[in-house]
């Protein structure tokens, strides 16, 4: 079987084994090539209709593009969209800032993304994260639970050998699982290519900058690029020594400040 066909299958296995296995399931869409490749992949799995909500948890600090991208692909793909968010932090004040990320990671997203777990009783979530994203993603399982409430404990995670998954909840436990941990920055935008997937405007270069993953405005900034086309951008991902999140101000934190904010539930 074609590599990223193999890669496809694997991770339309682990979407099935969720729906079967979880009483009320959602996928976390974040507007990303990766979240939208997931999204694909959900609507490969079920014959072109996703039988469960995607959700949006909106800062209110998103890029106009992707309010755009996520409203237009909403309608066209017919998916059941929850906004869900901490909009009393926002009605606030809480903003996204470059000298903060504390309090957009904690209050806006982390926050939010309980809050709307809590609203409409998901017990477990869909998410397009990778293993080569950053090196505390390196440790999660497909099956990842988490405590009642939300805690990640990241020194105990089930094995997960010869494609076996521990998939069954026990009392006051919630789940993530991770359809894309096997897959690459570079399999991603190879997959967009061959599925012909659509992108978001911000990942092609102009005047000599692209975003290479999309956050909040504030605290995402452009790479220096000249890949305005999905092959150009292939070809830059084989030989760039820049990292992916780069340009994403939460990612410069240290691996001890990721780690504490993913064992909290951070996304």
């Amino acid at each position: 079987m074609e590599r990223l066909s193999k890669l496809e299958a694997r991770s339309i296995y682990i979407i099935r084994e969720a729906y079967a296995n979880f009483r009320k399931l959602g996928i976390l869409w974040s507007i990303g090539k990766d979240s939208t490749t997931l999204m694909w992949l959900c609507r490969k799995a079920f014959y072109g209709k996703i039988p469960f909500p995607a959700i949006h948890i909106d800062t209110g600090h998103k890029f106009p593009e992707m309010y755009k991208f996520r409203d237009e692909w909403a309608k066209k793909w017919n998916v059941n969209l929850i906004i869900g968010g901490n909009f009393e932090a926002i009605k606030n004040g809480v903003k996204c800032s470059p000298g903060d990320t504390d309090a957009c990671s904690q209050e806006l997203k982390t926050k939010g993304l309980q809050m709307t777990i809590a609203k409409y009783g998901f017990d477990a979530l869909i998410l397009g994260i990778r293993r080569d994203e950053h090196g505390v993603r390196a440790k999660e399982r497909y099956f990842s639970p988490r405590t009642e409430d939300f805690k990640w404990n990241y020194k105990d995670q089930p094995p997960e050998l010869w494609d076996q998954y521990k998939n069954k909840m026990e009392k006051g436990q919630h789940f993530r699982v991770h359809p894309l941990l096997h897959w690459t920055e570079l399999d991603i935008w190879e997959y967009t290519q061959r599925e012909g997937l659509p992108v978001n405007e911000l990942y092609f270069a102009k005047n000599g900058k692209r975003y290479r993953s999309l956050g909040c405005a504030p605290t995402t900034n452009p790479v220096i690029s000249n890949a305005d086309t999905i092959p150009k951008i292939i070809e830059e991902l084989k030989t760039t020594k820049v990292a992916e999140r780069s340009g994403r101000a939460l990612d410069k934190e240290s691996m001890h400040q990721m780690q504490k904010l993913r064992s909290l539930g951070y996304m």
